[in-house]
């Protein structure tokens, strides 16, 4: 196993697949403090043994044991709450207590400043409130070192053995510097780990927001757009009354028939290429599609608060999608033919069930519209009297007929030919085909 490997899986040992990104940080900032500590405690009791020691390298010594075996007690429990106040206790106390074996402050080089590190700990590795009162500990060991070493160091100088100057400042330049790497390195550490996780969240954030748009995307190819909106806000039922929309179906004539002799694959392709040309229509005319049903599509205008004829709008898309199908044979590569019917009045729209759900639209301005294109012939456009009055300045019809509709009884409607501004050999045509 290679230095690189080894030090990932030291890093990363102790580690629950199901901890948050925060506890993964806490984790390995503690580990890698506990590796720099025995690191530098190692490169202390090295040094101090090279310069001849003058006391008892046992307490370091124990120090660094204890850490060590408490790190492998929490590989072992994986508790991490004991884990981290254990090590921070030995951070903070055994500092200190080396000190006060030595003798003081100087006799022992400022080996007390190691203690440093518990409050320093408590920051990265628990919490800002928490640090608070390791600090105050480290401050009061301190104060009560000061105080003890002020009134007994006459008597600690006495007792204690002469040690050379050059060795007490060789050792507290060891120390400061030691605690100053250390501290450097966590922090240095805690930042490097704090924007890895900051870039991994963002590029969470990024795939979210794909997601989010890709999920909005495909709502509002169910709903209409402030529909999606009022049941992304709650969960309430979505029924509104409209007193006028004008509402069409485009039936494809003898779609059943012909489609006995074709695979599904062929069938669905030649709806696809049919209904997605009409999707393309719908949206430029700027009228909402409601739903497919089987061979028949469905569109409404009205809807949504759009500005302008929205009538007009339908009976331009009408003409549009019969001109698309008797032109473009690369859509309508069969040669199919529709007949389509409109109506304009009163409906109910509204988005049924709770899975699975539609948006959909009832009344009887909806069965009229039905019904008128089940009663049209091939290559016909059929509007009821509300719509024809609504276009007739601007459009082309035929003369009324009176048709029997059930639950309707002889009701009149009108054969849309074409727009007024057609020609007179257009409409010459139109008039013909429309008597065929």
């Amino acid at each position: 196993m290679s230095q690189q490997s080894f030090l990932f899986h030291l890093r990363n040992a102790g580690i629950d697949p199901d901890d948050d990104a925060e506890t993964r940080l806490k984790k390995s900032l503690l580990i890698f403090a506990t590796g720099l500590v025995c690191l530098g405690s190692m490169l202390w009791l090295f040094l101090y043994g090279q310069m001849g020691p003058q006391f008892s390298a046992t307490a370091p010594f124990v120090f660094q044991i204890l850490l060590v075996v408490n790190l492998l007690f929490f590989f072992y429990s994986g508790n991490f709450d004991f884990f981290r106040y254990s090590q921070l206790a030995l951070f903070l106390f055994a500092p200190f207590a080396v000190q006060w074996g030595i003798g003081n402050f100087i006799t022992a080089r400022g080996t007390s400043l190691w203690g440093l590190l518990a409050p320093i700990g408590a920051l990265l590795f628990i919490g800002p409130r928490e640090s608070i009162a390791w600090f105050a500990a480290y401050i009061f060991l301190t104060a009560l070192s000061g105080f003890f070493d002020y009134y007994l160091a006459d008597s600690l100088a006495a007792a204690g053995p002469k040690i050379a100057i050059q060795t007490s400042v060789f050792f507290f330049a060891l120390n400061f510097a030691a605690i100053s790497s250390i501290v450097y390195l966590l922090l240095r550490y805690a930042v490097q780990e704090k924007a890895k996780t900051q870039a991994s969240l963002e590029a969470t954030h990024h795939l979210l927001q794909e997601e989010q748009e890709r999920s909005e995307r495909l709502l509002l190819n169910i709903l209409p757009g402030p529909i999606a909106e009022r049941l992304k806000q709650n969960n309430q039922t979505i029924a509104d009354g409209f007193a006028d929309v004008s509402v069409m179906f485009v039936d494809i004539v003898n779609f059943t028939r012909l489609a006995e002799g074709m695979t599904p694959q062929q069938v669905f392709a030649m709806l696809n290429r049919i209904f997605s040309s009409f999707d393309e229509l719908a949206e430029k005319y700027g009228v909402e599609k409601i739903k497919t049903i089987g061979d028949a599509y469905m569109v409404a205008g009205g809807l949504n608060n759009e500005s302008g004829n929205y009538s007009k709008a339908i009976a331009d898309l009408a003409l549009a999608m019969r001109d698309l199908l008797r032109r473009d044979f690369t859509v309508n590569d069969m040669h199919l033919d529709v007949r389509i019917g409109i109506g304009t009045g009163p409906i109910v729209a509204g988005v049924v069930g709770k899975k699975k759900f539609i948006y959909d639209l009832w009344g009887d301005t909806v069965n009229l519209a039905s019904r008128i294109t089940s009663e049209g012939f091939p290559g016909m456009i059929q509007v009821d009297e509300t719509t024809y009055r609504r276009l007739a300045p601007n459009y082309i019809f035929n003369e009324p007929k009176m048709i029997p509709l059930k639950g309707k009884g002889f009701t009149a409607v009108y054969r849309l030919l074409g727009r007024q501004e057609t020609s007179a050999a257009e409409r010459t045509s139109l008039k013909a085909a429309a008597t065929d």
